[in-house]
């Protein structure tokens, strides 16, 4: 009896599987409930930056740190991972893809913004880029409360020319930089004025989050009445077109001179003027 119960023990122990870390808490588990999975604030803005970091986009790293697991997924999220057995082992995102660091004309780093609540405010993390000759999730620290900075190592970014922002921009968003420059040159704008300028081109290539307010035009309540009126005043323009045109010809058949109205006249002469305030601008220097 005492051999067999050995035998029954050390058989069940040696078909036991010990657990080395436990699940994502709700990221791939379909038994727990939705309130207990990881809910992001916001979806992650559209891939931006250097074309050849791109390749990035759809790929995740991870690092595991005492008792935490962190998981970079590039121009999509930051998550951590207690790794303990505690019931309330904590599980959350840190941020969510959402625009870039620019300082002097290059790339300085990537944000990742609103991720779970953090006191009274969204837990976030900058994401620094640095040459190396894999790509990996080197290393995560926490400067200062719910801000997190992480720093992830690839080979992407060795050329020195590689996080650079003029190149990555289109024809026409480099031809307005182009025009920025020599304006702030000429002394046409102030430095304030470049650098809203600037903070333009960089919304508008989807590189910084945009910080204009949609304002939605109010709705026009169609009256028939006006629109009655306005299409018979249209019809009248017309015919007095018409007749004018009439008149004209059988006047110049006849060899009778006429003069042109003044407002016809000034219309012959008008040209199309260049629009010198460059847009974005509040700070125009007045030359007068």
């Amino acid at each position: 009896m005492i051999c067999a119960s050995i035998f029954i023990k050390h058989g069940i122990a040696g078909k036991m599987k010990i657990v080395e870390e436990p699940n994502t808490f709700g990221l791939n588990n379909p038994f727990l409930a939705q309130g207990n999975r990881l809910q992001p604030k916001v979806t992650p803005n559209p891939v931006s930056g250097p074309a050849h970091l791109h390749r990035l986009a759809g790929k995740c790293f991870s690092l595991s740190e005492s008792t935490y697991k962190y998981e970079f997924c590039p121009f999509h999220n930051i998550t951590q991972h207690e790794q303990s057995f505690r019931w309330n082992a904590y599980s959350g995102i840190l941020g969510i893809w959402q625009e870039w660091e620019i300082a002097n004309n290059t790339f300085t780093g990537m944000w990742m913004r609103d991720g779970d609540t953090c006191g009274t405010r969204n837990r976030e993390t900058k994401v620094d880029l640095v040459c190396s000759g894999n790509s990996k999730l080197a290393a995560v620290s926490e400067p200062s409360t719910c801000v997190y900075s992480l720093t992830f190592e690839t080979p992407l970014v060795c050329h020195p020319h590689s996080l650079l922002v003029y190149p990555s921009l289109t024809d026409n968003l480099q031809k307005e930089w182009d025009e920025a420059e020599q304006a702030r040159y000429e002394g046409l704008i102030t430095e304030q004025g470049y650098n809203n300028l600037l903070r333009d081109i960089f919304e508008d290539a989807g590189f910084l989050k945009s910080q204009k307010v949609k304002v939605k035009p109010p709705e026009v309540i169609a009256d028939p009445q006006t629109d009655n009126s306005l299409q018979k005043c249209t019809e009248d323009l017309q015919k007095q077109r018409e007749e004018t045109e009439r008149l004209r010809a059988l006047l110049s058949q006849h060899n009778i001179p006429f003069d042109l109205t003044p407002d016809e006249a000034k219309a012959t002469v008008s040209q199309m003027v260049r629009d010198q305030h460059l847009r974005g601008d509040n700070g125009l220097i007045d030359l007068h």
